[in-house]
């Protein structure tokens, strides 16, 4: 992917550019130029080439690795398998890191559907096997990746005008917190490192489905609520929310429950649940 490299150029008054091979004019073949010539000022011939994989992410075959301890693993596999009944055949989805990676391992193998990646990938496919992996093949969440037929890699700028042109069909995102109205705070916790918002605050307003995953507490901590104690990531964007306990919709912007976990009754969600919730009149078991 390429990342913002050329914007960054076009919007710079000097660009540098370090470069692996420097050739003789001409040597290009022009459309193979993603940045002409008229936005470099400077330069440089790079020395040191190694390339660095900050997150190395491998294919472990057949089995699909949940992490967490057992008991977590399970309230996992229930959040993520549940998730996985949200794709459609055809559609064009973006998942956000953690859980929503793995929802696709659950998904009928017969379904076709094309991932987006907000650092300039569409249709990409699993982790890569040992010896394989690519540092220019990552995601938005700096996995590594593998491409399929019809993958296709441009700009950031591009990924973003897919996300805010209403092109993707569904978003799957995990969450910190979610408030009684679909507010969503996912992006930071005050105090902690963080690199940036990523592309979640584009997803959630873009108009495609959202679809929070997460844990229904944290330590104990409630993490549906009246509203969002953590800075929030967009206001009235969340349509589903899938915890272990339950399904939960949004109808005119009211949290409402819509489908139940086996071996859970109402007032479990409601002690684990910090705020009131109205109970769907047609409450389905959650599977």
């Amino acid at each position: 992917a390429r990342n913002f490299n050329a914007d960054c150029a076009k919007a710079g008054k000097i660009t540098l550019a370090e470069a692996e091979s420097i050739v003789e004019t001409g040597e290009l073949e022009c459309d193979y130029v993603h940045t002409p010539g008229i936005y470099i000022q400077r330069l440089i011939q790079s020395e040191l080439n190694e390339k660095r994989i900050e997150r190395v992410t491998l294919s472990t075959g057949a089995d699909i690795v949940i992490p967490g301890k057992p008991e977590v693993r399970a309230k996992r596999e229930l959040i993520i398998k549940r998730a996985a009944q949200e794709i459609r055949d055809g559609m064009y989805l973006n998942l956000g890191i953690g859980m929503p990676t793995l929802v696709p391992n659950f998904t009928p193998k017969d379904m076709e559907f094309t991932l987006q990646s907000e650092n300039g990938l569409l249709g990409f496919g699993p982790y890569p096997t040992e010896g394989s992996q690519d540092p220019d093949l990552i995601n938005a969440g700096k996995e590594t990746i593998t491409l399929v037929p019809g993958s296709s890699t441009f700009p950031s700028s591009e990924s973003f005008a897919m996300i805010r042109g209403a092109h993707v069909d569904l978003t799957v995102l995990g969450g910190l917190q979610v408030s009684a109205n679909g507010d969503l705070a996912n992006w930071i916790i005050p105090g902690k490192m963080v690199k940036g918002m990523g592309g979640a605050m584009d997803l959630v307003s873009s108009g495609a489905r959202v679809v929070v995953t997460m844990e229904h507490t944290a330590r104990g901590n409630h993490k549906i609520l009246n509203s969002c104690s953590l800075p929030v990531t967009g206001r009235n964007v969340v349509d589903r929310l899938i915890t272990e306990l339950g399904v939960f919709d949004f109808p005119e912007g009211k949290i409402t429950l819509v489908e139940i976990a086996p071996d859970v009754s109402v007032d479990d969600i409601k002690a684990a649940t910090g705020c009131d919730f109205a109970v769907s009149s047609d409450l389905k078991s959650m599977a």
